[in-house]
This record gives structure tokens, sequence and C-alpha cells, in this order.
């Protein structure tokens, strides 16, 4: 199965029922990273857990990461990428740090602890990242 390069986030979830309608919760990190914006309108494409299980076992591409190779956890951003991240801590060189998917941090330097800001991812590495400000928001 190939992924769309404009695919925004993706996630797994259950579908439920509430008051005679189904609903598809999204993850609250999808709209605090800036992938989706609350009150737009998205495609969603939906895939049993069953079908992407079997097509990872033939060798199928239903993950972005699964073109790399399995040796654990792959970073959850990749350079050029921008992200909206706010900035939790600082660092020992006084560097903003911001945590995104599985806790995993991104390093902005010339921040301050509560700044939201856009970025663009400009390393990866295995445990952390680093990224540029490309706007600063209000």
């Amino acid at each position: 199965m190939e992924i769309s390069e404009k695919l925004l986030c993706l996630f797994s979830t259950d579908v439920r029922e509430e008051d005679g309608e189904y609903v598809v919760d999204v993850p609250g990190r999808e709209i605090e990273t800036g992938s989706l914006e609350p009150g737009e309108t998205y495609r969603v494409a939906l895939i049993s857990r069953s079908a992407a299980e079997a097509d990872d076992e033939a060798g199928g591409d239903t993950d972005v990461s699964a073109s790399r190779a399995d040796d654990g956890p792959q970073p959850p951003v990749e350079p050029g990428e921008m992200r909206y991240v706010e900035i939790e801590d600082l660092g020992k060189q006084g560097d903003g740090i911001a945590r995104v998917e599985r806790g995993y941090v991104i390093i902005v330097p010339d921040t301050e602890v509560g700044e939201r800001v856009k970025i663009e991812i400009t390393e990866v590495k295995s445990n952390f990242a680093v990224g540029e400000v490309v706007e600063e928001s209000a």
C-alpha cells in the first residue's frame, strides 16, 4: 500500500458509537503539533488493523517508516519538516527543548520556555533532533 505525500498525520484509534453516530477521535498531539486545525475539513482513510498487519507481513508499505531499517522506533521527524512546537524546558547550554511524539526531543536554539514557534527540522539523530525557528507565534 502506498502512502500519499499529502499525508498530514498517521495514528491508530478506535471507532466508537455515540448517539447513533460513529466517532473517530483525533489525538490532541495532532492539533498541538500543527498537523491539523480544529474546524477544518479533512479526508480520512481508514485501514483495518488486520489488513495493515497483513500488509506489513507481506512487505507492504503501510507506514511511512516501513522502508527504514527495523531496528527499533524511528525518529518521528525528518530533515526539512516544518512543525509547530512549544518550548517546555531549557537545556544545559540554554537552548530550548520541545518534546513531540513518544517524548522525542527537539533542541531549538534561541528560544525561551513557553514560546510556541514554527520550526524547520535541520538535523535528526536517533534520540533527538535540532530545529531552527522560522516563525514566532504570538
